[in-house]
């Protein structure tokens, strides 16, 4: 039985990816500061502490894991990220995780780590056209993120590849793009848009209104969970490095986004625009690369998506 430590295994991603390698028959290790907010761990053992700590790293990465998923991070949705006032810790709490567990993995002889990036290590210039945004992996580089956050997921990124070449460690590194479904944070300033729309409508009553930041013409591109899962495993089992995109390539305007969300709740809301943290003007998911590499890209539509979404979001407002 293959065995797996997953690190931030408390979170959205880290709690459905300890379901996932489970149904896989892998032994799981979760670690996190909490335990999963919405449902119980499947992790067969899980460590509630902070990766910033060495000593408490030392006793999770105590054995030979065939596999770690670096997944643990101080993150959220624009509220959180884009308003400057978490900068330092977003960068000190983040880059401390990742040197720790990577030393680690090291030392204990791991044979396979996956490192969790961000579509936010793109160059903000190439994402100032919301209708033609440029994330190839290729384009990250001359280097200009968007946030702090971007700037630490940019950093780790080169910690985990000088690892692999100077300790022939086999790293993973895959850019996220926008990850959302049930079980996620829909409340409380750190969620992301398609949760935190989900939420508004869901509230609202018919023919109220929503707020949105900005003029709603910024686009993005989002992805559920489930295929986020799945492109984790296949460029896991392959034999790619990377960094490479799992995203969607089907962008939408924040406004279309919520039309959409009202069209799956059956409900129509009007919306006003307010002022607000953005982030860049357009993102969208380039998977040329994972196609070629891993022969398989994202193909769920995202209205699909978000009915699983809405209904779990909207029975979590009902049950206040």
């Amino acid at each position: 039985m293959k065995k797996a430590l997953v690190c931030g295994a408390g979170g959205f991603i880290g709690s459905h990816l300890v379901k996932r390698l489970k149904k896989e028959g892998y032994w799981v290790r979760g670690v996190d500061l909490k335990n999963p907010e919405f449902d119980k761990t499947e992790a067969d053992d899980f460590i509630i502490g902070d990766l910033r700590d060495q000593y408490l790293c030392k006793k999770v990465v105590d054995t030979k894991f065939d596999e770690i998923y670096q997944l643990a991070a101080d993150m959220g949705g624009a509220g959180y990220i884009f308003t400057g006032e978490h900068d330092a810790d977003v960068m000190h709490n983040s880059a401390t995780i990742n040197l720790n567990i990577l030393d680690l993995a090291k030392n204990m002889g791991v044979d396979k780590i996956f490192y969790s990036s961000s579509a936010c290590i793109y160059p903000a210039y190439n994402q100032e056209d919301p209708d033609n945004p440029n994330c190839a992996e290729s384009s990250a580089y001359p280097a200009a993120p968007d946030s702090e956050y971007g700037w630490e997921k940019l950093f780790s990124e080169r910690l985990y590849l000088s690892y692999a070449r100077n300790y022939n460690i086999a790293v993973r590194i895959a850019r996220f793009h926008n990850i959302f479904g049930p079980e996620g944070t829909w409340r409380g300033g750190k969620e992301k848009a398609p949760a935190a729309l989900c939420r508004k409508i869901a509230e609202a009553p018919n023919s109220g209104t929503i707020e949105i930041w900005g003029d709603g013409k910024q686009t993005r591109s989002f992805l559920y969970i489930d295929e986020c899962l799945e492109g984790i495993r296949r460029l896991v089992n392959s034999d790619f490095t990377g960094p490479v995109n799992i995203g969607s390539e089907e962008m939408v305007s924040i406004n279309q986004l919520a039309e959409m969300i009202m069209k799956v709740a059956d409900k129509k809301v009007s919306i006003k625009h307010i002022d607000g943290p953005l982030g860049v003007r357009g993102r969208n998911s380039d998977n040329k690369f994972i196609m070629q590499k891993l022969g398989w890209a994202p193909s769920l539509k995202l209205e699909d998506g978000l009915k699983k979404t809405y209904q779990w979001i909207s029975e979590q407002v009902r049950k206040g």
